[in-house]
């Protein structure tokens, strides 16, 4: 295909996605000034219950999930990806720092850390994150209300992404973060399906209440094991897997969440040990911080998105007599260790002591799942008091990628 109506094809399609996601953030932008309107709620100092967190959601939460009512199914089949080697039930994605080389413009990709593309193809990547914030916010609107109007829509949702012939995506993800001119994909793409932690986390949910049919359930179960299947068997997902930096992570918090919807316990095991033999052992410094994210051209953000994975890794697989939590090495160190690192940078960004971010510097901090659970679970009150005053619903594409856990009533009170 000509390259020029290749490229044109893929501008149309990031505007069409572009535009889905406008969408949505004009809904969250609209809806998070209506609830910064609506009054805070004090909450004690020592403990967050579940009927407080309602509270505190019910205004982000309500008015949008009867917007997101109106709000239709849009999946991978939705958008044909014109440098995809797949079909179009393939999830499709590019290298996030690679761009045409000056010097041979039709030639390979070359790599500039830190600095996206913009031209590259999102639209499969925009319309994942639509359905985690979709399901996120209908699954959190029936537990607030009971209102089965919220769970049947999710459930609409739920089927076009995993369950219908027509729209289903399909259960592997061997067309991620490919580059131009290099590879059809890339192991580390896996990472790009962190935003259906949350939805699958909505599915357990909302089976759990009994407001999904069994033949529903058992449908999205059945998808997320055959993707547990590939992330464990194929040559991208055993790479992925012991990734040694912020992609292990993300790929733990994902089979986590999935192992745990459909009913995986040896997974879960296998997360617990590489937590604590790899991600605290090797990854984790003395002093709590994770270097390889701080050799990074954007150090506070990385840092803060592999605090939150760590978060999550814990805040799922940790099992009675394990508890992930407050698990420590020999030497002390532990999730509390990485916390105490972090926070007083979250507090006081600019006493950052290492280099600014090359982007998006002045859109973190943001409402992080790290200081909500840590807060919770570590007995530490001034994390959630934290968690609190900091935005809940970033609108900038970049950041809302790299915060895939927004909707906390899912994981409070669940269990």
């Amino acid at each position: 295909m000509d390259p020029c109506l290749i490229r044109n094809h893929t501008n149309r399609t990031n505007r069409l996605a572009e535009k889905l996601l406008a969408g949505l953030f004009a809904t969250v932008l609209m809806f998070s000034i209506s609830a910064s309107r609506a009054g805070e709620v004090e909450f004690p100092t020592t403990a967050l219950t579940t009927s407080e967190l309602k509270s505190l959601e019910q205004p982000r939460i309500l008015p949008r999930a009867e917007t997101y009512l109106q709000e239709p199914p849009v999946t991978v089949t939705a958008y044909r990806a014109a440098r995809s080697k797949g079909g179009v039930h393939d999830f499709y994605s590019e290298g996030d720092y690679w761009w045409p080389n000056p010097d041979d413009p039709d030639g390979p990709y070359i790599r500039r850390d830190g600095l996206s593309n913009p031209d590259n193809f999102v639209a499969h990547r925009r319309a994942m994150v639509r359905l985690s914030s979709i399901v996120g916010t209908l699954t959190s609107a029936y537990l607030i209300t009971g209102d089965d109007r919220f769970a049947y829509h999710a459930g609409e949702h739920l089927d076009a992404w995993f369950i219908d012939p027509a729209t289903r995506m399909n259960p592997s993800l061997n067309y991620g973060q490919a580059i131009k001119g290099k590879v059809d994909g890339r192991s580390i793409g896996i990472i790009d399906t962190i935003h259906l932690v949350e939805v699958a986390r909505g599915a357990q949910v909302l089976g759990k209440l009994g407001v999904l049919s069994e033949a529903h359930l058992s449908g999205v179960k059945a998808w997320f094991s055959d993707y547990l299947d590939w992330l464990t068997t194929h040559p991208f997902g055993k790479r992925e897997q012991i990734h040694p930096n912020n992609h292990g992570v993300c790929w733990s918090m994902q089979a986590a969440a999935f192992a745990q919807l459909a009913g995986r316990p040896d997974i879960l095991e296998w997360i617990r040990n590489q937590f604590k033999t790899v991600y605290l052992q090797e990854m984790m410094a003395a002093d709590g911080s994770f270097p390889a994210e701080l050799n990074r051209t954007k150090p506070y953000g990385y840092s803060l998105f592999v605090l939150d994975a760590m978060a999550m890794v814990a805040q799922i697989a940790s099992a009675p007599g394990d508890n992930l939590w407050t698990y420590e090495l020999p030497d002390g160190r532990s999730m509390q260790t990485g916390m105490k690192f972090l926070v007083p940078y979250i507090e006081d960004k600019s006493s950052w002591p290492y280099a600014r971010d090359v982007l998006y510097w002045d859109e973190w901090p943001v409402r992080h799942p790290s200081l909500l659970f840590a807060g919770i679970n570590l007995g530490e009150p001034s994390y959630v008091t934290l968690w609190r005053s900091l935005e809940a619903d970033p609108i900038t594409p970049e950041v809302l990628r790299n915060l895939p856990i927004r909707y906390p009533l899912l994981w409070v009170g669940q269990d």
